[in-house]
């Protein structure tokens, strides 16, 4: 599964693509989109733009995003809030699922601890994906919201599995108990057949 993931900002879009299979994550490409400053709708623009190309270039199956968090600043973060909205609009019109996560979620699934700090993030990428260098704060978020999509992906595929079997195990063990008592059924009506 190809993941692309999305760091949202005004002024920097983070985005990080990965292949994962089999537990194992590669990185595809990463990097950051440098907003210009101009008018909010041309920003936003080419926010929205830009991750056209990227999943044009890349082609995932799906993509991932960190949700909102209410800011102290109420208008840090609406702005925030629209340069998400670009970004999930962007890759809902290239046909993406769009799996959402909050910063404790995407820190907890990539360095076991919810609280972690966006140096330790980096550093954990610099480890999981093999990387020359630590990546720019916004990409490595991106790429860690990238392998926590994988990781849920993988634990639904995990459950789905688990049901299936679930579900397999019971229907053998329904057929079996039909089985035993239309034996006994047959036996029983055998012996009355069999009374003078």
């Amino acid at each position: 599964m190809r993941i692309l993931g999305i760091d949202p900002g005004l002024n920097r879009t983070g985005f990080g693509v990965i292949d994962a299979a089999a537990g194992e994550a590669r990185l595809v490409t990463a990097g950051v989109i440098r907003v210009p400053k101009s008018e909010l709708a041309q920003r936003l623009a080419v926010i929205y733009r830009r991750l056209q190309e990227i999943i044009a270039e890349t082609t995932p199956d799906m993509a991932a995003c960190e949700k909102v968090f209410v800011n102290v600043n109420p208008n840090s973060t609406l702005l925030l809030g629209q340069a998400r909205g670009a970004a999930l609009a962007s890759a809902a019109c290239a046909g993406l699922r769009v799996a959402e996560f909050t910063p404790t979620e995407i820190k907890q699934a990539v360095t076991g601890s919810g609280r972690a700090q966006k140096s330790q993030i980096r550093a954990m990428m610099v480890m999981v994906f093999s990387l020359p260098e630590t990546p720019q704060a916004d990409a490595a978020d991106a790429l860690a919201c990238a392998l926590c999509a994988a990781q849920a992906a993988r634990m639904v595929e995990a459950a789905g599995a688990a049901k299936t079997s679930i579900g397999a195990a019971r229907s053998t063990s329904c057929g079996g108990a039909r089985a035993a008592r239309r034996a006994w059924t047959q036996k029983i009506t055998g012996m009355e057949e069999r009374k003078p």
